[in-house]
C-alpha cells in the first residue's frame, strides 16, 4: 500500500528501544473495543496473520536494521481506509500483550483524512 501509517518521533525512539530488547517487531491494529482498538506491538511472527488481515505499510524506522510491519485487519480497513494512520506513544499502561505495556507508556493512533485527488473540469 505504502505511504499509509507514519510514525512519531517518540514512538520511533520507543520502537528502537523495543527492537533492542526483543528483536524484530510487528504491529497489528484490531477493530475491537478499548484496548483492541489500539496497535499491538509483538515480537515479529508472533501475531498470526492470516486472510483476514492486511499488511498495510512496512516501516521503515531510523536506527531499526529491518522494517517493521504494520498489518489491519481486514474489516477495520474497510472502516479506516480513508484515513492515514499515525503511530504515537503517551504515558498510561495500555494492553498487557502489547510490547511497551512494562514500560508505562502506549501506542495509539492519530488519524487524518486522506487527502483527495484534485478533480478534473469534467468530473
Amino acid at each position: 500500500m505504502g505511504d499509509r501509517v507514519d510514525v512519531t518521533p517518540a514512538a520511533a525512539e520507543l520502537i528502537r528501544s523495543l527492537r533492542d530488547r526483543h528483536g524484530p517487531l510487528m504491529f497489528h491494529q484490531s477493530g475491537g473495543c478499548c484496548d483492541g482498538s489500539a496497535p499491538m506491538c509483538y515480537p515479529d511472527g508472533e501475531f498470526r496473520t492470516g486472510d483476514s488481515d492486511i499488511l498495510l505499510e512496512e516501516l521503515h524506522i531510523d536506527g531499526v536494521a529491518e522494517p517493521v510491519s504494520f498489518w489491519m485487519s481486514r474489516a477495520q480497513f474497510d472502516v479506516w481506509k480513508h484515513t492515514h494512520l499515525t503511530v504515537d506513544v503517551v504515558p498510561g499502561r495500555g494492553s498487557g500483550f502489547s510490547l511497551e505495556a512494562p514500560d508505562g507508556v502506549r501506542f495509539l493512533i492519530r488519524s487524518r483524512l486522506l487527502a483527495a485527488p484534485p478533480q478534473t473540469g469534467s468530473d
